[in-house]
């Protein structure tokens, strides 16, 4: 989700930023990567996925963003969650978490530090993107998926 929040900061105050963002799992387990060390909020972890573009469906958005950052066509299955985070800076961002079972190609980290497949369970151990946070306790906690 690369640019889910990159620019946060040079956005006006109060601008809102409406992302989608996939739960790709597999067997007891969901990919996440983690933004790179030159980027804003840098080697946090994250759920791929990104900005949803004027005339895209959120769907559209997130295959489009799986393509670009994984290398993987995905099917995108049905949305488990929408959260709104207002950072401390005053931007604001919309997400929409989709499931994601079923995808073709052979994953490419084409954008992150690193990618990882990492248990539900597991997931609390990992420092994510503030807006992650709740649905990160959620999922380890078994509520979601």
């Amino acid at each position: 989700m690369q640019d889910a929040e990159s620019n946060a900061g040079s956005r006006p105050p109060g601008a809102l930023r409406f992302v989608a963002a996939a739960l790709i799992v597999r067997d007891g387990e969901v990919l996440i990567g983690q933004r790179r060390a030159n980027q804003p909020m840098a080697l946090l972890w994250e759920f791929p996925g990104g900005k949803i573009e004027p005339g895209e469906s959120p769907q559209q958005a997130l295959v489009r963003e799986l393509e670009e950052e994984l290398g993987i066509q995905a099917t995108v299955g049905p949305k488990v969650i929408r959260i709104r985070h207002n950072y401390r800076h005053g931007g604001a961002v919309d997400l929409q978490f989709f499931a994601v079972r079923e995808f073709e190609g052979e994953m490419q980290n084409q954008i992150y530090e690193q990618i990882k497949w990492v248990k539900l369970g597991d997931l609390t151990t990992y420092d994510f993107l503030a807006a992650d946070r709740g649905l990160i306790r959620d999922l380890a906690a078994g509520k979601l998926l």
